[in-house]
């Protein structure tokens, strides 16, 4: 397995990571401790240490289940990687069991302390190796946070720290704010072969900056698993129920128009959009949402398939910039937007404010 660091530090992870949300929330259907543990007990063999946590998470249930897996299991601190995130006041606003509306946040330096202490505690840790302020936005951004996370992680509490933007694709400025001007070591953003902005923007940023990126959603919303079929039905619980048909309909031709690149080198399309994303320079990891044994594999063995060659890549970026030639209704979604009036732009390459070093 394939291992990166997030920019200058000393954070050195697998190139594939599991999101750890599968654990929390029943938007893929119940994982008990018993399948959880076998889905990280399968992962770690493979290779993949870095595990991606939220408190938020079922509300603690994640980072409780993943702290009982690393005891149960007598896994050494040193072969794991954990990543966790803050932001959520889940204790004072619990929500409702498989919503997804969002929840009272807190990002004061004081629910921060109390926050990462709790996380410790649940995961069984004495420290966390990136600690991320959870779905924050520009307003909520304050100097007196960022300083109180150099802290914590000057006191040993964690290895670095950034921020992980959502719920959905976009928040543009917060990742620029956060690289360019707050010096976080990582940002987590939606970025997959079919929506590449402003994904690409942050890993220009995260070189510049000397930082990382994690991509998630790195599968399209399970399109570029080849799974999705122009019938499948999306419940009310799937957490897809919040994308337009468009989604579907064009992504389905769209994967179509990458399918032989997939074949020429090998592989599946998953490994496609797995092997695409780690060609990106500046990303450091997929924190992928990888259901069973036969995704982990997947996405675990597309490290070492053959790279898509300049001419490949560029071809692809080509095509995306066109949106493959199926019209504006195949454009990518908009992207979320706190600082535009209308609350969203439309998806496109904004060119990040700084050089490139």
């Amino acid at each position: 397995m394939e291992r990166r660091r997030f920019g200058n530090t000393s954070v050195e992870v697998s190139a594939i990571s599991v999101g750890c949300w599968l654990f929390g929330v029943d938007w893929w259907g119940h994982y008990t401790d018993e399948r959880a543990f076998e889905i990280l007990n399968f992962s770690h063999g493979l290779g993949i240490t870095f595990f991606d946590n939220g408190d938020a998470y079922g509300n603690g249930r994640a980072e409780t289940v993943f702290g009982k897996w690393l005891k149960e299991a007598k896994i050494p601190r040193d072969q794991v990687e954990i990543g966790s995130k803050f932001g959520y006041d889940f204790y004072n606003d619990p929500g409702e069991p498989g919503s997804h509306r969002e929840r009272k946040q807190d990002f004061s330096p004081k629910f921060m302390r109390h926050a990462l202490e709790q996380s410790l505690g649940r995961l069984g840790v004495e420290t966390i190796d990136l600690y991320m302020a959870h779905n924050i936005k520009l307003p909520l951004f304050r100097d007196d946070l960022w300083a109180e996370l150099d802290k914590v992680k000057d006191e040993g509490k964690i290895r670095a720290w950034g921020v992980s933007l959502g719920p959905a694709i976009g928040w543009r400025e917060e990742g620029f704010e956060a690289l360019q001007v707050r010096n976080c070591k990582a940002v987590q953003t939606v970025f997959n072969l079919f929506e590449q902005h402003p994904g690409h923007e942050f890993c220009e940023m995260a070189v510049a900056n000397h930082a990382g990126v994690l991509a998630r959603v790195h599968d399209n919303s399970s399109i570029l698993k080849d799974v999705v079929k122009i019938d499948t039905t999306i419940t009310e619980s799937d957490h897809r129920k919040f994308r337009d048909q468009h989604w579907k309909v064009y992504g389905l031709k769209k994967l179509e128009l990458v399918r032989h690149y997939a074949g020429d080198h090998g592989m599946t399309v998953h490994q496609l959009a797995c092997k695409w994303l780690l060609q990106q320079k500046g990303l450091t990891s997929i924190t992928g949402t990888l259901l069973n044994e036969h995704e982990i594999k997947e996405a675990a063995e597309s490290v070492d398939k053959p790279n898509l060659s300049m001419r490949e890549l560029t071809q692809i970026a080509e095509d995306y910039a066109k949106d493959w030639n199926l019209g504006p209704d195949a454009h990518p979604c908009d992207l979320k937007s706190g600082v535009d009036p209308s609350g969203r732009v439309r998806s496109g390459y904004v060119p990040p404010p700084v050089l490139i070093a």
